[in-house]
């Protein structure tokens, strides 16, 4: 996908920004252009203002979204989600953060298993998608403090990098 949007905004950095922007924080578009977090209708000179481009260039993207039956078929459906990941600590709770090759398969399944084995009870899984993350990586919230047993096993997993935080 990520593919395609360079080649449709081919040129046009403002707009790639914004494009990928939209896409990373889950912001729907509507058929009139009409940018929305769920069912909050968005303010272009804000969302502008907090990509730091011109105002007209959301505006310009919206509607090019919404002119572009490939691009609305993405964006009509997207949903902005919870990233507890942060408050994590405030919740009681811990946080894994694991960096591995995007491209290797089974990472979400060899980390869970060490949990499940653990006893380990995860909250929440979120996966950087490498298309849009320059750095991706896998953040597990997992309930409580995670054992130390259970973090050395995941360690013993030879990620490229496991942290807790």
């Amino acid at each position: 996908m990520l593919r395609y949007l360079e080649e449709h905004f081919a040129g046009q950095r403002a707009k790639l920004k914004v494009i990928a922007s939209l896409l990373r924080l889950g912001i729907r578009v509507d058929i009139k252009g009409k940018l929305y977090c769920d069912q909050i209708e968005l303010a272009p000179a804000k969302v502008a203002r907090a990509l730091e481009v011109d105002r007209r260039v959301v505006i310009e993207t919206a509607k090019e979204i919404a002119g572009n039956e490939n691009l609305m078929k993405v964006f009509e459906g997207m949903t902005p989600i919870a990233n507890v990941s942060r408050a994590a600590k405030l919740l009681g709770h811990d946080v894994i953060e694991i960096n591995a090759d995007p491209n290797s398969i089974g990472v979400v399944k060899k980390v869970s298993s060490v949990l499940a084995k653990n006893g380990v009870k995860i909250r929440q899984i979120i996966a950087d998608d490498p298309d849009l993350y320059p750095e991706p990586k896998l953040s597990i919230v997992v309930e409580g403090k995670l054992p130390q047993k259970a973090l050395s096993s995941l360690r013993e997993l030879k990620l490229q990098a496991i942290s807790l935080k």
